[in-house]
């Protein structure tokens, strides 16, 4: 129990092993130690120097050899809290650090980030993952579905709860869809484009928002695609930008 907080928190493996150990007794030496955690005795060395710098351990001399101690419990905290500076630090740094990361992920050609999901769950999987995307209400959210097999595949509630996620985040719409059972007229949140059904058959519900294309596969086996990748969410993104521009001509 102890050991597993004390990794939670931290600590490796063996510095929770050798911390705990020490804490059971007054002080030890690297070879009783050793013996006690069950650690090789270079690997105590180590784990002790470890400690000793993250404040957990030090060294008392007893006669003329050296042995160890663990620090009070309470010393955890002040563990803690440093750590929790350092983070606070880092995150600080970090906002000005990933336009960099960014940029240099661009020049040397972004890897694709690749998820797929099984079954009706495995498309709500897909959209939950989209969804977590940093909204952008300058840019619309592109769509591309049967609005018939939507409604085969989800129930009503379902297809409102994703609706609503989107329009809780002031994010837009532009939608190429068919149904057969009528229009779906467009509004202040989307403009919508129904399609022929029959010359353009749709069984994949696509969304494209930013640098990410999320896929619903409404066939007879149904799964869930998400993709992360600013080429791959561009491209489908002219896709829907040059059918929009046509229609209007």
């Amino acid at each position: 129990m102890f050991e597993k907080y004390l990794q939670e928190i931290g600590l490796s493996d063996k510095e929770a092993s050798v911390y705990l150990t020490l804490l059971s007794v007054e002080s030890a030496s690297v070879l009783d130690l050793s013996k006690k955690a069950g650690i090789k005795r270079p690997t105590t060395y180590t784990t002790l120097e470890s400690l000793a710098k993250k404040g957990l351990v030090s060294e008392v001399t007893i006669g003329k050899k050296t042995h160890y101690h663990a620090e009070l419990p309470e010393k955890l905290e002040t563990f803690i809290n440093r750590k929790m500076i350092n983070l606070e630090e880092s995150k600080k740094v970090l906002k000005d650090i990933i336009p960099q990361l960014k940029s240099i992920s661009r020049e040397s050609g972004e890897k694709a980030i690749v998820k797929y999901f099984e079954g009706k769950e495995g498309i709500i999987s897909a959209t939950d993952e989209f969804l977590k995307v940093t909204p952008d209400s300058a840019e619309p959210m592109y769509f591309l579905y049967s609005k018939d097999l939507l409604e085969d595949v989800f129930s009503k509630e379902e297809l409102n709860s994703m609706r609503k996620s989107r329009l809780d985040r002031n994010i837009k719409s532009k939608t190429l869809y068919t149904y057969e059972k009528g229009d779906l007229a467009s509004d202040e949140t989307a403009e919508r484009v129904k399609i022929d059904s029959k010359k353009y058959p749709l069984t994949c519900d696509i969304t494209v928002y930013k640098d990410i294309v999320r896929i619903g596969i409404l066939g007879k086996r149904l799964s869930g695609i998400f993709i992360k990748n600013q080429d791959v969410a561009e491209t489908f993104r002219s896709l829907f930008k040059f059918a929009f521009d046509n229609r209007k001509k």
